[in-house]
């Protein structure tokens, strides 16, 4: 067992740096770990994805998480587990390894009823001890001041962290871009991130995603623009297919749909859920209405908007039980569109042409949003000119890649030092950073994994 001094400042990825998806990032100081969220990843091709009953009925879908025995073991030091937003790469671990450490949840309104209806599939539903955080807020959790920063990002409620300690001060970014016209919440505010440029900030710890991308990320309100545009001329049955948790996508959908005089409906269990929580949260705008996807099947295929999970190749998911006419509620016909509000995540693309070949032999159009001349999806990730914005306001002393493969963490160092950051590392799950004290970083690396879940579908 390891455990940080008094005088030290430790990070620690168990999760998310060096892959995208499966998020757990440990900090620790003076004895203490605090845990930024705790994610899973999908489709792993080491292990059947499903499991069937002999009737043939899928009931789970298999999942990996992080193996998080080094924390585990040590869980009585564990400050408190804090969550940035409601991505299943950054909370969906948590119903399945909680019981390793049994301590709070803090976390934002949006993201702690997410959380609470994961809870509601396990034995965990009144167990967990969730503490809701108010906007901006600053909460101490043993030796760690823990501040809320606004963002923007592809659903409600995204934060950064202000981590300060005694020993230094980070900067956790999570999920970000830089949206003036987003769908949900408030267009993002630099003045929050020019002002931590005189606080002589130590680290920042940030999002690596689109960091081979040039420029800046399209905003939603663009999005909006470019599938209105694409739907607008089709003359059967649009289907969207997005990831579920994009109540943003969402919400565009629905206008377009009005504006278009078409009926949306959604297909999915995810797609319903996110609905639902925007809505009891107050998120959800009260004129924009969704059809009864039971409904949807009898309608002109003119008037028929279906938003189908299913947008990375999933088995069994809404897009793929159409593809292949299995559907209950809803059918496709020559003549019908699929468009690809969503990008396809790295080792999906096999499963994605797949879909789309059955799609294609039976006369529906595919649209994918690699391919279109108009912006049909928006990332919810920082391009490079927004990661430059960035260093330029906060001038970290040090700044470490994560959420990426390591293609995107050598780009984002790279783009560090231009910014003229002269730290930058790049280093894998299990790699220890030692922030503090300077210059004595020294390399330890910790044995990290990830084991098998099942998530119910």
């Amino acid at each position: 067992m390891i455990t940080p001094k008094k005088e030290e400042l430790w990070f620690l990825p168990l999760g998310g740096t060096g892959e995208i998806g499966m998020n757990l990032n440990l900090y620790g100081h003076d004895g203490k770990w605090l845990m930024v969220d705790c994610g899973v990843s999908f489709d792993e091709p080491l292990i059947p994805p499903y499991r069937y009953h002999g009737t043939g009925k899928q009931t789970h879908h298999r999942v990996v998480a992080p193996d998080p025995t080094f924390i585990a073991a040590q869980k009585e030091n564990i400050a408190g587990i804090v969550i940035t937003h409601a991505h299943e790469d950054h909370v969906g671990a948590l119903p399945y390894i909680w019981a390793r450490f049994q301590c709070p949840i803090y976390t934002t309104p949006f993201t702690a009823e997410v959380l609470r209806r994961k809870l509601a599939q396990t034995n965990l539903v009144n167990k967990v001890p969730i503490v809701e955080i108010a906007t901006e807020q600053t909460l101490t959790l043993g030796p760690f001041d823990v501040s809320w920063l606004s963002v923007t990002h592809s659903l409600p409620e995204p934060y950064a962290l202000r981590i300060t300690t005694s020993a230094g001060t980070v900067l956790h970014t999570a999920d970000w871009k830089i949206d003036a016209q987003p769908i949900t919440g408030k267009p993002f505010d630099s003045n929050t991130y020019r002002s931590l440029g005189s606080e002589n900030i130590l680290a920042m710890v940030g999002d690596s995603t689109n960091a081979t991308k040039p420029g800046f990320s399209i905003s939603e309100r663009n999005c909006y623009d470019g599938l209105l545009s694409t739907i607008k001329p089709q003359q059967g049955r649009v289907i969207v297919t997005c990831f579920g948790s994009n109540i943003a996508r969402l919400i565009t959908l629905a206008r377009v749909a009005q504006k278009t005089g078409r009926y949306m409906a959604l297909y999915g269990r995810s797609l319903i859920n996110m609905y639902s929580i925007a809505r009891q949260q107050g998120i959800w705008p009260i004129d924009l209405p969704v059809t009864d996807p039971f409904h949807l099947g009898y309608l002109p295929p003119n008037e028929v908007l279906a938003v189908a999970t299913g947008s990375q190749g999933e088995k069994n998911t809404a897009l793929s039980r159409m593809a292949n006419d299995s559907h209950p509620h809803l059918q496709l016909d020559k003549g019908d569109t699929v468009i690809y509000s969503a990008i396809a995540i790295p080792g999906n693309e096999d499963s994605i042409k797949r879909i789309n070949s059955v799609l294609s032999a039976r006369g529906v159009k595919v649209i994918m949003s690699e391919d279109s001349q108009l912006p049909i999806h928006a990332s919810g990730h920082p391009c490079a000119e927004e990661l430059k914005l960035m260093y330029h306001w906060v001038k970290p002393q040090i700044a470490i890649p994560v959420h990426g493969e390591e293609v995107h963490l050598k780009a984002h160092a790279m783009i560090a030092k231009e910014c003229g950051v002269k730290k930058h590392y790049v280093g894998q799950n299990g790699d220890l950073y030692r922030l503090a004290p300077q210059p004595s970083i020294r390399r330890q690396v910790v044995k990290t994994g990830r084991i098998p879940v099942q998530q119910d579908r």
